[in-house]
């Protein structure tokens, strides 16, 4: 699914099993570089949150500073599903409960956002909390249930879909 003048954000978090820098975590952050260098480099591939270190293992957006966040934009949805599921990415997607614990609640979230706009972390975590409160809609959704990017902006959409927070 694809559509000028639309680019898929995502959202991802994950609480790790223990402090970045202990050893449980050593194979994760070793990996890291290699990861977020195949995704700058993945077909379809716009833009994702980084520090100045080029992860953005170093953000504490949640008062659980185990909570790793993870958020990009993307061209498309199957740009996004090819990085995630047929890439060397899956591999770390296989290991994730060596480094991760099972997360309760939304712990990733898809919207549609207009080429050029750069979704902030608040933002990121009103789409998590929108998936909580109201199941996937046009405004927010997750692989299972994908929808237009039309539909975001739609009047209809507006009308009949609470927006949360934003």
């Amino acid at each position: 699914m694809k559509s000028q003048g639309y680019h898929l954000a995502q959202v991802n978090i994950a609480r790790m099993l223990a402090p970045i820098d202990s050893p449980i975590m050593a194979d994760f952050v070793a990996l890291l570089d290699e990861i977020n260098a195949l995704a700058d480099n993945s077909p379809g591939f716009v833009w994702r949150l980084q520090t100045e270190k080029g992860d953005a293992t170093d953000l504490c957006p949640y008062e659980d500073n185990r909570i790793l966040v993870n958020l990009s934009v993307w061209q498309s949805v199957e740009d996004l599903k090819n990085y995630v599921y047929k890439s060397a990415h899956s591999g770390v997607m296989k290991r994730r409960k060596e480094w991760f614990e099972k997360f309760d609640g939304m712990y990733m979230a898809l919207w549609w956002i207009e080429a050029g706009h750069i979704p902030t972390v608040n933002e990121a975590k009103e789409k998590l909390d929108y998936l909580s409160k109201y199941g996937e809609s046009p405004l927010a959704f997750t692989f299972k249930r994908l929808f237009a990017p039309e539909l975001a902006t739609s009047p209809i959409t507006q009308q009949f879909f609470p927006k949360g927070e934003e």
